[in-house]
């Protein structure tokens, strides 16, 4: 694995796997800002794209994308599906697997934010079938073991503990 300042960097969050790792695991949040920065290096990024989803049922939920749009990224939001049965769905799996098919022509490097194994054949298809550069970057205890042998680099938020940032205790 290289890096170099001329590489183009875009980088797909699937926010709801990373928010909700961040937050079981270690009952912190990401510092989204800082994990760009250390994610893109030297290198130029091109775009920085989040996948999220809205229930308005979660208080702050608005204030929380306002400071994604703030940092940089562009937003890209699905309302989250309440079946009749009370069953909830909201992944964006299929719209980031398009997205990063579609925009890599202009990128170098396509970084996934995600543990989830079902990017694998996305992470294949960018390798084999596009000749991309692909890295992951996740929480090493809750990623698939098959989406960190797929990819060019893995980077351990794990061992990253600079990223996180403590959740505010409510006051009682």
């Amino acid at each position: 694995m290289f890096e170099h300042p001329a590489q183009r960097v875009g980088i797909f969050f699937d926010v709801q796997n990373i928010y909700h790792s961040a937050k079981h695991l270690y009952n912190s949040r990401v510092n989204f800002e800082k994990l760009i920065k250390e994610l893109v290096g030297t290198r130029t990024l091109i775009r920085a794209v989040a996948y999220v989803v809205k229930s308005d049922a979660v208080p702050g939920e608005q204030s929380f994308f306002e400071a994604l749009e703030k940092v940089g990224m562009e937003l890209r939001v699905k309302d989250l599906q309440v079946y009749a049965s009370g069953a909830k769905k909201g992944d964006w799996d299929v719209g980031l697997t398009v997205d990063a098919i579609r925009i890599p022509p202009v990128l170098d490097v396509v970084i996934l934010i995600t543990g989830d194994g079902d990017f694998v054949p996305l992470v294949e298809y960018l390798r084999w079938g596009m000749g991309k550069q692909v890295e992951v970057c996740a929480f090493g205890k809750t990623t698939s073991a098959r989406l960190i042998e797929a990819t060019d680099k893995f980077i351990d938020l794990d061992k990253l503990p600079r990223l996180l940032m403590a959740i505010p205790q409510k006051k009682t």
